[in-house]
C-alpha cells in the first residue's frame, strides 16, 4: 500500500524558467530525504544491479562517457559522476527519447545526517527543444509526474520493496485506483507549481488535467 499524501507531502517541487550556460531553460526539482546513509543511497541510484529494483530495468556502460538505456523509456550519455565525499555526490546525464534535444538531468545526494540523506533531482530543457505546443498543453506535469514516480519508486523500496517491480507491474498499478489516486495528486502537486512559477491558475490546472489523463490512458499521448 502507498501512502499517497505522505509521499507527496515528503516531496519539494519546484519550477523555475532561466537562462542555464546561456540557453532559456524550464528548469524542475525535486527533492526527498531518505532514510539510509549517503554511500547507500549512492549506490542505489548507480548501480545497474539495483536501480531495477526501485525505477527500471536498465542496460549500458554506466560510466563517465558512456550510455545508458532504460526499458521502455529514456536513454542518454553519462556526462559527470562525483562519488560520495564530504557528505554530498552528484551524477549528470542527458535523457532523451531518441528524438530532439535531450533534457539534461542532475542527481545530487547530501548527507543529512549518518542515517539519512537527501536526494534531489534536476531536469533542465531548453525552451526551443520542447515541441511546438506541448508546454502550453501539459506543462511541468509531463515531466514531473514521471519523476514523481521515480521518487516514489526509491521511497517504496527504503520501506520494505527491495526485490522492486516490473515495468508491467508498474503500468497495472498506474490504472489501478491507488495509482491514479497518486497521479491525481502529483498533477495537483504540479499544478500549484506551475501557478507560484507565475502561469495562471486556469492554464495550470487545465494542463495537469491534460497530463493526468495522459498518464491514466484516458488521452492519448500526442505524437513524438
Amino acid at each position: 500500500m502507498v501512502n499517497v499524501n505522505a509521499q507527496i507531502d515528503a516531496v519539494e517541487r519546484g519550477l523555475e524558467t532561466r537562462d542555464v550556460d546561456g540557453v532559456r531553460s524550464y528548469v524542475q526539482t525535486l527533492s526527498q530525504t531518505y532514510p539510509s546513509p549517503i554511500e547507500d543511497v549512492w549506490d542505489a541510484v548507480t548501480s545497474a544491479d539495483r536501480i531495477p529494483r526501485w525505477f527500471l530495468p536498465i542496460t549500458g556502460d554506466l560510466r563517465v562517457g558512456g550510455t545508458y538505456q532504460f526499458e521502455g523509456n529514456a536513454g542518454g550519455e553519462i556526462r559527470h559522476c562525483v562519488p560520495p565525499s564530504g557528505g554530498s555526490a552528484e551524477y549528470s546525464v542527458t535523457w532523451g527519447m531518441g528524438q530532439g534535444e535531450p533534457a539534461i538531468v542532475h542527481i545530487r545526494l547530501t548527507a543529512v545526517d549518518a542515517t539519512s540523506t537527501r536526494f534531489e533531482l534536476e531536469n533542465v530543457a531548453a525552451v526551443d527543444s520542447i515541441p511546438e505546443g506541448f508546454w502550453e498543453q501539459f506543462g511541468p506535469s509531463a515531466t514531473g509526474m514521471g519523476w514523481d514516480s521515480g521518487l516514489l519508486g526509491l521511497a517504496q523500496y527504503y520501506a520494505g520493496g527491495q526485490d522492486g517491480i516490473t515495468p508491467e507491474m508498474a503500468e497495472a498499478w498506474v490504472a489501478s485506483p491507488e495509482g491514479k489516486a497518486f497521479m491525481r495528486a502529483s498533477a495537483d502537486a504540479w499544478a500549484d507549481v506551475h501557478e507560484r512559477s507565475g502561469a495562471d491558475p486556469a492554464v495550470a490546472k487545465a494542463a495537469a488535467n491534460t497530463t493526468y489523463g495522459m498518464y491514466t490512458g484516458e488521452i492519448a499521448p500526442p505524437p513524438m
